[in-house]
């Protein structure tokens, strides 16, 4: 005999097998939706509304700053030149062969040798003669050089009006306050 039938024991009665518990309930009838109330759709399209017009207002100011900026800067250009000019004809009239020339229209003549003080003593070295009425120096002679930045120096105090009239002004460019110069045409 087998080793398995020997120790094998009668079988217990199987009991019968249960169904599980459902869970399951009955779906009571769904509640009725509510419609939306009138009051939220209006704050939602107030406010989609205010959005909107904050937006091209901004856009508006940030349109007429850019306007504001550019014709400030077109000025400060404008003003950029003109300092420019100003300066070019400050240089020429300060150059020494314009003061030269200026002097001499005044009268002014190139002093003799100098004369100098101790201050200790009182002294005085040197010749002391004073300066001779004919000057030796011509500033507009054929020594002097043309400078392109000088212009005519100012007619003395006893030419008449005409005269100062004939002075050629200096070109300077055109001011650019209504737009690009432009001829005019029928």
């Amino acid at each position: 005999m087998s080793l398995n039938a020997a120790v094998r024991k009668p079988a217990q009665p199987v009991a019968p097998a249960r169904e599980p518990q459902r869970r399951l309930q009955p779906v009571n009838r769904p509640a009725a939706r509510r419609k939306p109330k009138l009051a939220y759709a209006l704050i939602a399209l107030g406010g989609a509304l205010a959005i909107g017009a904050a937006q091209v207002g901004l856009s508006l100011a940030i349109t007429q700053d850019s306007f504001t900026l550019a014709g400030l800067s077109s000025q400060q250009r404008e003003l950029n030149l003109r300092t420019h000019a100003l300066q070019e004809e400050l240089t020429g009239l300060s150059s020494p062969q314009v003061l030269a020339s200026s002097a001499a229209g005044l009268g002014m003549v190139v002093a003799g040798s100098p004369s100098y003080l101790r201050l200790s003593d009182g002294a005085v070295f040197g010749t002391g003669a004073g300066a001779d009425w004919n000057s030796t120096v011509n500033p507009d002679g054929a020594g002097a050089v043309s400078n392109a930045l000088i212009v005519d120096p100012p007619p003395p105090a006893t030419a008449t009006e005409d005269e100062a009239t004939d002075q050629p002004a200096q070109d300077l460019p055109p001011a650019i306050t209504d737009g690009l110069p432009s001829p005019t045409t029928h």
